[in-house]
């Protein structure tokens, strides 16, 4: 009995950490700058006005010069400090021209300061099957989910790596993880998000920079009324089994998530593994003695590989978990194919 609560201790320790450490926000957005693209409208616009309440200037970008100025002012209601919060928007495209889209983003600086986050949320959703799908279509899907990403983060990823530090945050969605039938060339652009993401992640790893992608679950949104008239049959099966969640939530969750500890992931894995350690070592039943040795003997360099790669896959999946409901998209999904 005492072998085994020994052994089960560091698991125990380990959800109380969860719970109670690990999803605590140790950053702060007070007084600093957060850039939101799709910032008139649906998330895009419920992170902006979440940051808001968190005490940050807000930069809105998007294309709709009218929806800016409504967003603007709800933006403005939520200001945690409203004698010293600013808020400004931009008139673009950030799928079309690079050259505007770095100039239009660094020049949001002059105002309020140093860009510190990125929330990518630009981005649009059309339904069909591949052959029934306009070209033109398929390239605006390509170019706004993609580009749209890309573009606004190669603008100011350079400065914040100069500054060592700043916050990136990749919006995708569960398609991201698996294809969904009638959502076949968005299920492709929000896959390349999530390689871009964990890529992206490489290479700033070594830096005091934080990198995030949002999985998002399938939201309320403007336009979703149009979707649902383009959507096949099996994709509105496939949709409706995992239900719709409300936009203000999934930008709380995506910001928290964004603002959560990381290096303490590190640390508390490094004491998790001493206590495993430990505890079988200490532990009188033979076969726990014969696996500590076996242990023991490894090499030090593959311990080191076991625990960094570890590290690296969870930093890496700094997911969002907005209340993703996929069990029943994927039974659905097997009901279709028998």
């Amino acid at each position: 009995m005492t072998c085994l609560f020994m052994f089960m201790f560091p698991f125990i320790l380990l959800l109380i950490l969860k719970k109670f450490v690990w999803n605590r926000e140790n950053k702060s957005l007070e007084n600093v700058h957060v850039v939101v693209t799709g910032g008139s409208s649906g998330i895009g616009k419920c992170v902006a006005i979440e940051v808001a309440r968190r005490g940050a200037h807000v930069t809105l970008v998007a294309r709709d010069v009218e929806k800016l100025e409504a967003t603007k002012v709800e933006v403005i209601k939520n200001f945690l400090y409203p004698e010293k919060q600013k808020v400004q928007y931009v008139s673009l495209d950030v799928s079309d021209n690079y050259e505007v889209i770095e100039r239009a983003l660094l020049s949001t600086e002059d105002d309020l300061g140093p860009i510190y986050m990125l929330v990518n949320c630009a981005g649009t959703a059309v339904c069909g099957r591949l052959d029934d799908m306009p070209v033109a279509d398929i390239k605006n899907l390509v170019n706004l989910n993609f580009l749209g990403s890309v573009y606004p983060t190669r603008a100011v990823i350079s400065l914040m790596k100069q500054r060592k530090k700043g916050c990136i945050v990749l919006v995708a969605s569960e398609a991201a993880m698996l294809g969904i039938y009638g959502l076949t060339v968005y299920s492709g652009t929000k896959f390349a998000v999530r390689g871009l993401a964990e890529a992206l992640h490489m290479e700033v790893t070594h830096i005091p920079f934080s990198f995030h992608l949002s999985l998002r679950a399938d939201g309320e949104s403007p336009g979703q009324a149009v979707q649902r008239e383009s959507k096949p049959l099996e994709t509105k099966l496939i949709s409706e089994s995992g239900g719709l969640v409300a936009p203000d939530v999934v930008a709380k969750q995506m910001i928290s998530d964004a603002l959560v500890r990381v290096l303490l992931l590190y640390v508390v894995l490094l004491m998790l593994a001493s206590l495993c350690i430990e505890s079988v070592k200490q532990s009188a039943a033979a076969p726990a003695r014969i696996i500590y040795k076996v242990v023991s003997m490894l090499p030090a360099s593959i311990a080191s590989f076991v625990v960094l790669f570890t590290f690296q896959a969870i930093t890496t999946k700094n997911i969002c978990s907005c209340a993703v409901q996929n069990s029943g998209m994927v039974g659905k999904v097997k009901l279709l194919q028998i």
